[in-house]
């Protein structure tokens, strides 16, 4: 499934919808081309799960860890990495094992080190707007995709979406 969404207030409202379904606890592949979305979309998640100040893209820290009262998150940026292995380094399978959600733009960095994706979200940039397909990776992946069907379905009925 996908849904295509103009503008950042779109993506953002789009991403906290998603909220209640991937604040459980997984691996997300966040996928797409430099300026797609792919921090806009965890922007909207995070702050639609209680976080009150900015979401900066961790481009240069690699990563940002979110405790919020009902939901962790961990988002990480890997453009800036040199080695996959430096992914071991900082400690990477701490993150992935505390039951946080793990938001990864540029997965493919960390090929190798990094596990397969519960879900991979690819945003495809049309100009305009954006074009979000979702994939499922494990069965908790394909549990979520039947959910975030659910939701861009409710999403574009509810004429918030443009698709």
């Amino acid at each position: 499934m996908s849904i295509r969404l103009t503008g950042e207030h779109e993506m953002t409202a789009f991403a906290a919808a998603c909220m209640p379904v991937l604040c459980e606890g997984g691996l997300v592949f966040l996928e797409g081309t430099l300026g797609a979305g792919k921090t806009t979309f965890s922007r909207g998640l995070i702050q639609a799960a209680g976080h009150q100040g900015a979401v900066k893209s961790p481009t240069y820290t690699l990563v940002e860890d979110y405790q919020l009262a009902d939901c962790h998150i961990c988002h990480f940026d890997l453009y800036r990495l040199g080695d996959a292995e430096e992914l071991e380094f900082m400690g990477i399978r701490d993150y992935l094992d505390q039951q946080a959600l793990c938001l990864i733009e540029w997965a493919e960095k960390g090929a190798g080190i990094l596990p397969a994706a519960d879900l991979i979200i690819t945003i495809d940039d049309l100009g305009d707007s954006r074009e979000l397909h979702w994939q499922a990776g494990s069965d908790k992946g394909r549990q979520w995709q039947e959910k975030l069907n659910q939701c861009a379905a409710a999403f574009v009925h509810e004429g918030d979406g443009s698709s």
